[in-house]
């Protein structure tokens, strides 16, 4: 609820017929598990890879961190993992839980095609049990990529829950009057706002 509804909501907004996986069903181990979303001429697949301890798909909540939609999220995240797609994403956002707490912020970065380096402006001494919504937008096809990778600035400290994560390509995003440059979208902890463009 709250801000980060509000940023998912204007992410989505912008967005034409997007898939969006819940994780629902999923148990045990994140490593190697396999993701599904729609995209604009059949389905976009993807594979998640969390090598070493600690993300796994839970049904209860604990610690700070809960499922945004259903029962089951991404839990425990601290060394970060990375997605592979199966072509090139122009569309990415997510829910995270329980961030910064223990001072910790989220990284992002994409490569296979565009590589950029982001670091989530999420609240740092956060209190637990925060939500966010985090995303990016490409504004044409040289801004897509087919790979990114979250991490953890405070890894071993600091863990945080991912949920609700909606990927789209360039065909599903909105043709909407925008300056050059990828859209990026964003709830910091604690109920701080944020909508910006990358210069």
């Amino acid at each position: 609820g709250g801000n980060a509804e509000t940023a998912r909501n204007d992410f989505q907004a912008k967005l034409i017929g997007v898939g969006t996986e819940d994780f629902e069903g999923e148990t045990g181990s994140a490593n190697g598990t396999a993701l599904q979303f729609a995209g604009s001429a059949g389905n976009i697949t993807a594979t998640l890879s969390a090598p070493g301890a600690g993300s796994s798909f839970s049904s209860s909540g604990g610690a700070g961190r809960f499922a945004t939609s259903g029962t089951t999220y991404l839990e425990g995240v601290q060394s970060g993992f990375t997605i592979n797609f199966s072509q090139a994403v122009a569309a990415l956002g997510f829910y995270g839980t329980d961030i910064g707490d223990f001072n910790g912020q989220v990284t992002v970065a994409t490569t296979g095609g565009v590589n950029l380096d982001f670091t989530v402006n999420n609240t740092v001494n956060a209190p637990n049990g925060s939500l966010l919504f985090w995303g990016l937008i490409a504004d044409d096809a040289s801004e897509t990529f087919t790979s990114i990778s979250f991490g953890n600035t405070n890894v071993g400290s600091d863990f945080f829950g991912f949920d609700d994560l909606t990927v789209g390509d360039i065909n599903q995003v909105a043709p909407v009057p925008l300056p050059a440059g990828m859209l990026l979208l964003g709830s910091a902890l604690a109920g701080l706002g944020f909508a910006r463009r990358r210069a």
